[in-house]
């Protein structure tokens, strides 16, 4: 079943930047304000072009807490993508690999995206946590769209 409001954040490693750099967002989001964004692919048109831009630049990101963007794809490139992003960091925005969809399944936010991405893949989500629970779920109907989960439907416009 769908990941749900009030559910527990499921305790799954994921790997920023390498393979042996374990982060658990269930521990890192125990206390206090954050939001996990799923993505599709890393380096895809939507998720480079529009999504995760639009929360790099949201002037709302700095009361989301901390900020973790999600995709089933390896450590390398999560890292490679985060620094084509946002090169020096300045949004604080973690990127994090879940090669193998353990947490994205945990989550039941995978998809059959073998024919576009030769594997399963993550539906396009936005979960906003509070105190290691989920507060609100944002996920796209159609698995890849982006307007469930754009930055202005979870953070709200410019203000």
């Amino acid at each position: 079943m769908l990941v749900q409001v009030n559910e527990t954040l499921p305790e799954v490693d994921l790997m920023e930047n390498s393979p042996g750099n374990k982060v658990s967002i269930a521990k890192e989001l125990k206390r206090g304000k954050g939001l996990i964004i799923g993505v599709p692919a890393a380096f895809s048109p939507s998720c480079s072009e529009s999504h995760i831009p639009g929360y790099i630049n949201s002037p709302a990101l700095k009361e989301a807490g901390q900020v973790f963007v999600v995709s089933v794809n390896d450590a390398f490139v999560m890292a490679a993508w985060a620094k084509s992003l946002d090169a020096e960091n300045k949004s604080g925005i973690r990127f994090l690999a879940d090669p193998h969809a353990a947490f994205t399944k945990a989550l039941d936010l995978d998809f059959d995206g073998t024919a576009i991405f030769g594997q399963p893949r993550s539906k396009r989500y936005a979960l906003v946590v509070e105190d290691g629970k989920v507060k609100e779920v944002h996920v796209e109907p159609d698995n890849t769209g982006v307007k469930e989960s754009a930055v202005d439907n979870v953070l709200g416009g410019a203000h």
